[in-house]
């Protein structure tokens, strides 16, 4: 008996130990199948190569080059005093200067194909002004281009070239999916380098530069000049935005670009290929964003919402809104702030019936406004007087001496006819302009994300900046159509 009691006694201990070793033996299955689904996450979060990606979207990305006609400028101007025994020479040496003849000259960029059928997205300011496009495929092949139609508001152009087979594209994909930290792809012909892709992340989201229209992506991968109108994919092959700007000072990459987003790209696109121009929804508002004290003293609770500063002729005059109104939801959506409700009355369609809450007078009024065209109000002329048409003598600020755009300038500058800030004229060489990259010629559009149209703008933000104690402005400056951001130090001198 004694035998058989010892037995059963080994046999007792034994089995909590085949149990442990059994739940041990699940737990490290466990871990184990956990460390490789984690490395399987981390191979996708970061690739080791590119290459695959770079392989599959390469024929669908198109270096762009515009040729122009531009008036020559004039030979050199010698002042010479009449009467000399050198004016004969110099007269006769300016007049066979070939300065004042009609001259050519081209500009790269960068685009890509969104259907095989040959329609081709761009920047606006790749092709502007452009008398002839030339698109070259990734495999040497040249196409000359048709201009569809342009977005100047968005700097988005749609081009169109024949072709004797099915074309290679890309589709868009969803930028608001974009996170910040996913990574990008970024493709096109920087510095006339020929086709080139450069990889980063996602900076940032819902950058906006000096449009109203805007939603930029910011991102890291390296961004040049030739790059623009290029396309910037996600890791799935798919289009989230079209590159267009960087943030430099001395107009080389620093890591701060600037793509349009998709979502804003796919609405114009559409437009551009249905209609061959934009058609945006218009309120017909002069608008501000609210402070807290503004707030306060309306009685409202936040500064969420946009005050009406004016009310020209247009539809929401003809529905009744008034000077002072606070436009708190527009069809069924709460206004954030001006950007916001920009936005969302561009987007809406031309025509509606939008019912739009307003806060008056300590109550909530809803009023129904039929939608006019943006486009039709920007081709009236605004009222002026003979004291807005005349001529502005150029002011110093910030190291340079500023002049409004005017129609001379304009030609001048080879600028677009509707281009709005102030030009350049000179500039001095011991200023931290000069340090920051500025030349003369130089078109200045905005400063601290407000559009400039005559010094006294320019000066108003420098007032605040320093009045709200910041020690520099930011100014969106274009130089050749590329735009550029230079901060620029406000301190009392």
């Amino acid at each position: 008996m004694g035998v058989n009691h010892k037995r059963a006694n080994v046999v007792a201990a034994t089995l909590p130990q085949r149990v442990h070793m059994a739940h041990r033996a699940f737990w490290l299955g466990l871990l184990a199948t956990a460390m490789i689904l984690l490395q399987a996450i981390q191979s996708q979060a970061r690739p080791d190569s590119f290459a695959d990606l770079a392989e599959e979207i390469s024929n669908s990305v198109v270096n762009i080059t515009t040729s122009t006609v531009v008036a020559g400028n004039q030979g050199p101007n010698f002042n010479i005093p009449e009467g000399s025994p050198f004016e004969d020479f110099f007269r006769e040496f300016q007049d066979r200067s070939p300065g004042d003849r009609p001259r050519r000259t081209s500009a790269l960029g960068s685009g890509f194909v969104i259907s095989e059928d040959g329609y081709i997205v761009t920047n606006n300011h790749v092709i502007e002004r452009a008398d002839e496009i030339f698109i070259e495929f990734f495999s040497g092949e040249e196409l000359e281009a048709k201009v569809v139609g342009t977005d100047p508001s968005t700097d988005i152009a749609l081009l169109k070239v024949e072709a004797d087979k099915p074309l290679e594209y890309v589709n868009f994909g969803d930028s608001d999916m974009a996170r910040v930290g996913d990574w990008v792809l970024a493709m096109g012909n920087p510095l006339g380098q020929g086709f080139s892709v450069s990889a980063g992340i996602v900076s940032a989201r819902n950058r906006a530069l000096s449009g109203s229209y805007d939603d930029y992506i910011q991102t890291d991968a390296a961004i040049n000049r030739g790059n623009s109108g290029g396309p910037l994919f996600n890791m799935d092959g798919e289009v989230i935005g079209v590159n267009t700007a960087i943030l430099s000072p001395n107009g080389g990459s620093i890591g701060i670009g600037f793509s349009m987003a998709s979502n804003v790209v796919t609405r114009v696109v559409d437009q551009l290929r249905e209609f061959g121009e934009t058609r945006r929804g218009w309120l017909g508002v002069r608008i501000q964003d609210l402070d807290e004290d503004v707030a306060e003293a309306l009685g409202l609770d936040n500064t969420k919402g946009a005050i009406v500063a004016g009310v020209p002729e247009g539809p929401a005059k003809d529905a009744g809104v008034l000077q002072g109104d606070v436009i708190v939801t527009f069809d069924g959506v709460d206004v954030e702030n001006t950007g916001a409700l920009v936005r969302q009355v561009g987007n809406t369609e031309v025509g509606k019936t939008v019912r739009v809450v307003v806060f008056r007078e300590g109550k909530t009024v809803t009023l129904k406004i039929k939608l006019g065209r943006r486009e039709d109000a920007e081709a009236i002329p605004a009222a002026g007087n003979e004291e807005d048409n005349a001529p502005v003598e150029p002011q110093s600020l910030l190291g340079m001496m500023l002049s409004p755009v005017t129609p001379e300038l304009a030609a001048e500058l080879e600028l677009s006819d509707s281009a709005e800030g102030l030009v350049v004229m000179q500039i001095d060489e011991a200023s931290e302009a000069f340090e920051k990259g500025l030349r003369r010629g130089d078109l200045i559009t905005e400063a601290g994300q407000q559009q400039l149209s005559r010094v006294g703008d320019l000066q108003d933000r420098v007032d605040e900046a320093r009045e709200g104690g910041r020690k520099s402005l930011l100014l969106l400056v274009r130089r050749g159509g590329e735009p550029r951001f230079v901060a620029l130090s406000v301190s009392e001198e």
